[in-house]
């Protein structure tokens, strides 16, 4: 059953991005996307299927071609935010305040510690007594003992959990994850995975994760939103994201 907008963080219908490059032609149609909050969403398929378009169109990175709804429903706001009457202003209010993001290779500044790297955004929003939740999301990600050390002195899954810890300490009801355990063995990202799960659900944030590991998600998530991808013309592409299960992923 559906929800109304007003229950959602996100809503999205009937959304299209067309892009074109070389002369090759991506269309993206998302006929409908709607998010409550504290779910865990994983947003699966393979590579040039259209999960960095959607995710970027989410993060306010990429504005949509056209979109018969696009809202972002924040707890706290008195209204729902229309992408169509965001200025760029709005929009940059929105990623700093109220947006978390998990890259793929960790997007830590090499020049800070891991302490000040996860302190950023919390610094960014003007929040002054955030060292205590810092300390406590190292300690449940399991990287207390490395709150000193540079990034570049990190394995490759401590700097993705310094990600997470960055992307969770300013408390923003929504986290984009793009790919987050892609660089890391198998046991490393399933302890990834169920702890990320834990922290954003006692946090009542809105996880959505792009991940192409169907095995990784499909017992986890709330909900999984697949791509069904057809070639219409050699040079022209489509995409439909619809909400689906592991086994409608295309390969």
């Amino acid at each position: 059953m559906k929800q109304d907008s007003a229950e959602a963080t996100l809503v999205l219908e009937n959304v299209r991005k067309r892009r074109e490059k070389g002369g090759n032609l991506f269309e993206l149609h998302i006929p409908s996307f709607r998010i409550r909050p504290g779910e865990f969403i994983a947003i699966v398929g393979e590579s040039g299927c259209g999960k960095s378009t959607l995710l970027d169109m989410l993060g306010l990175v990429l504005r949509p071609t056209s979109a018969e709804t696009f809202e972002y429903n924040i707890p706290g706001r008195k209204r729902a935010l229309d992408i169509d009457r965001m200025s760029r202003r709005d929009q940059a209010r929105v990623r700093q305040r109220d947006l978390g993001y998990v890259l793929q290779n960790g997007g830590l500044l090499p020049f800070l510690s891991v302490r000040d790297n996860i302190l950023l955004p919390c610094r960014i929003n003007g929040q002054r007594r955030a060292e205590s939740h810092v300390e406590e999301l190292a300690r449940r990600l399991k990287i207390e003992n490395q709150m000193s050390k540079k990034p570049a002195f990190l394995s490759g899954g401590q700097r993705q959990r310094v990600a997470i810890a960055r992307a969770l300490a300013h408390r923003p009801p929504i986290v984009l994850a793009d790919e987050p355990t892609a660089a890391v063995d198998r046991l490393t990202a399933r302890e990834i995975r169920d702890t990320f799960r834990e922290l954003t659900r006692q946090m009542g944030v809105t996880l959505l994760m792009v991940t192409h590991d169907v095995a990784l998600v499909q017992d986890t998530v709330d909900r999984m939103f697949v791509f069904d991808v057809t070639k219409p013309a050699p040079e022209h592409t489509t995409a439909i994201c619809r909400e689906g299960t592991a086994g409608e992923v295309q390969q």
